[in-house]
């Protein structure tokens, strides 16, 4: 089995979680979802997220969730594989009900901006030149 990145993040609502990153195009794998939590695929056959209601994730910690609102442990990075894609992932966040803490940022090399989703946790879309 190829080793693959799961990360747990805990939201509020996830109905309206799984419709805000539904619009970013990501999918859901129902055979591992259920009221409590939802299976997202990020890149298939590599990166996954499971999304947690609050309630479930406490039972997983002994110590308080974190409000990504109010502070952040975390900046989830992704790579796209071009510009466009990363505005076109940006536009989709905003459109959803996120929000962009800064503008776009051009290295030249690198291009990359990045997106709160509706529970604060923050996503950083990059792409980097070829070459680089």
């Amino acid at each position: 089995m190829n080793k693959q990145i799961i990360f747990n993040l805990p939201v509020k609502d996830l109905d309206k979680s799984k419709a805000f990153f539904s619009a970013l195009g990501f999918s859901f794998n129902p055979q591992f979802s259920n009221e409590s939590a939802a299976f997202m695929v990020i890149v298939d056959g590599s990166i996954y997220a499971m999304l947690m209601t609050e309630a479930f994730f406490k039972t997983l910690i002994d110590k308080p969730v974190v409000q990504a609102k109010e502070a952040n442990e975390v900046i989830i990075c992704l790579s796209c594989e071009s510009r466009e894609e990363v505005d076109s992932l940006i536009a989709k966040a905003v459109a959803a009900g996120g929000r962009t803490p800064h503008p776009p940022e051009d290295r030249g090399f690198m291009y990359d901006q990045g997106f709160e989703d509706l529970d604060g946790h923050l996503w950083n879309l990059v792409w980097m030149a070829p070459q680089a």
